[in-house]
C-alpha cells in the first residue's frame, strides 16, 4: 500500500531529523551522521551548520572534534565536494562513493588522465601520504617524482590559473580511502592518509556500503526518489535507480499530497493512527551557505515555493545563498559580514515576519554570534550581494 503524506508531515520529519526543531545533545559527529555529511568547502559555513544544531556549541567545539578528538573527518564527499563526515563511518562512505560512476564532465580529452595514468597517480598519492601530512604542492612533487613529468602538466582551469593534471585524481583517491584532509598549515590545506588519522580504517564491502548510503539518505531526506538520490550524489540516474531497486525489500512507496512515487524506509513507517509526525516545523531558522538541509531536500518546490525559488536558488542550485527558514520552508536570504568579533547579519525576508517571528529571528542571530564566538547584530533589509559572495 502506498502511503500519502502531507507536505507539513514531510517538513516536520526532515527538520526534526536535521536537528533543526531542537538542538542535539550529542557531539558534532552524531549531527554530521544524521544529515549525511556537512558541506565544508567553506569551513566557517560548516562550523555554523554544525554549531546551530548542537546545544551550546561553538566553532571551537567543531574544530576540536575534527583536529583533536578525531570524531570528524574532512574529505571529499557526495558530488566530489569537501564534507565533514563522522569518522567512524568513513569506511562505508569511501566504499559507497567509490562505486558511483563518474562521467568526467568538464574535463577535455587532452586534459583527462588515461586509465593507466589514473592508476599510477592513485598509487602515488597513497604511497606519498603514508608519511607526514603534505600540502598540495608537496603532494604534487611527490606524485610527479613517482609517476613522471606528465602529471605536472598545467591542464585544469582553476580559480584564474591552472592546476596540474594529477589533481583530477584527488577526489577519486579520497573515495578509495587513501586521502583525507590534515590540519591546515597556516593558510594552506594539507592531506594525509586515513590510516594515520584513523588507524585500522579500510573501505567496507560495496553492497553493505550502498545499503548504508540509501538508508542514510532516506532517513535524512526521505521520502525521496532515485532521481533525487542521483542529484544529491551527482550520479547517473540509471545507476541510482538500480541501487535503490536493490534495496526495495527495505523500502515502501510514498506520495506527498498525491505526487510521487517516492520511497521511505519501511521500518520507519508511521502508523495511520499516528500520522502526525512528532514535533512541529521549527519556526525561524537561519542556515548558512550549502547547508545540508537545503542541498539534499527534494522536490525543490516543496522547500523553495514561489518567490523563494527566484530569490534563493542559483540556476536551480540550492546552497549558494544562506537562507531564512520559516516552518521548514525557505522564506528569505541573509548575509554575514564579519569584522573581528563583530558580526553584522542582514536578513531579507520575502514576506513580513510579524513580532513573534522577529523575536525568533533575533534569537537565531544571537545563536550565530555564540557559535562563531563573536557579537552579532541584526538588520532587516535588502541583501545586496550575489550568490556565494
Amino acid at each position: 500500500m502506498t502511503v500519502d503524506l502531507t507536505a507539513a508531515e514531510v517538513l516536520a520529519r526532515r527538520t526534526a531529523r536535521h536537528h533543526l526543531v531542537a538542538p542535539a545533545a550529542e557531539g558534532p559527529a552524531a549531527v554530521a551522521r544524521a544529515v549525511c555529511g556537512v558541506h565544508a568547502q567553506v569551513m566557517s559555513a560548516a562550523e555554523l551548520s554544525l554549531g546551530l544544531r548542537l546545544t551550546g556549541a561553538t566553532r571551537s567545539d567543531v574544530r576540536r572534534a575534527l583536529w583533536e578528538d578525531g570524531t570528524l573527518v574532512k574529505t571529499f564527499g557526495p558530488r566530489g565536494t569537501v564534507h565533514l563526515l563522522a569518522a567512524e563511518d568513513l569506511p562505508l562512505w569511501t566504499a559507497a562513493l567509490s562505486a558511483v560512476p563518474r562521467a568526467g564532465a568538464g574535463t577535455s580529452d587532452e586534459a583527462r588522465l588515461t586509465p593507466v595514468q589514473a592508476e599510477a597517480v592513485l598509487a602515488a598519492i597513497a604511497d606519498a601520504l603514508r608519511g607526514e601530512p603534505l600540502t598540495a604542492e608537496e603532494l604534487g612533487a611527490a606524485v610527479v617524482g613517482r609517476t613522471g613529468a606528465w602529471a605536472a602538466d598545467p591542464v585544469l582551469p582553476a580559480f584564474g590559473g591552472w592546476w596540474p593534471r594529477w589533481r583530477q585524481a584527488l577526489g577519486a583517491a579520497a573515495h578509495r580511502g587513501t586521502v583525507v584532509f590534515g590540519p591546515d598549515r597556516g593558510r594552506r590545506a594539507t592531506y594525509t592518509h586515513p590510516v594515520r588519522a584513523l588507524p585500522g580504517s579500510a573501505p567496507a564491502d560495496e553492497e553493505t556500503a550502498l545499503r548504508f548510503l540509501v538508508r542514510s539518505y532516506l532517513h535524512a531526506y526521505g521520502p525521496a526518489s532515485s532521481d533525487h538520490l542521483a542529484r544529491w550524489l551527482a550520479a547517473p540516474p540509471a545507476w541510482a535507480a538500480d541501487v535503490v531497486s536493490r534495496q526495495r525489500a527495505e523500502l515502501e512507496p510514498v506520495t506527498v499530497e498525491g505526487a510521487g512515487p517516492l520511497w521511505q524506509l519501511a521500518d520507519e513507517r508511521v502508523a495511520p493512527a499516528r500520522r502526525t509526525v512528532a514535533g512541529a516545523p521549527p519556526g525561524v531558522r537561519l542556515l548558512p551557505y550549502f547547508d545540508a538541509y537545503v542541498v539534499g531536500s527534494h522536490p525543490r518546490d516543496l522547500l523553495f515555493p514561489g518567490p523563494a525559488a527566484d530569490r534563493a536558488l542559483n540556476r536551480g542550485q540550492a546552497g549558494n545563498y544562506p537562507v531564512l527558514l520559516v516552518d521548514g520552508v525557505v522564506a528569505g536570504v541573509w548575509h554575514l559580514r564579519r569584522s573581528g568579533r563583530r558580526l553584522a547579519v542582514t536578513v531579507e525576508p520575502l514576506r513580513p515576519l510579524g513580532p513573534s517571528r522577529e523575536r525568533q529571528l533575533e534569537e537565531q542571530v544571537d545563536r550565530i554570534g555564540h557559535v562563531l564566538e563573536g557579537t552579532a547584530t541584526l538588520t532587516l533589509g535588502k541583501v545586496d550581494v550575489g550568490p556565494h559572495a
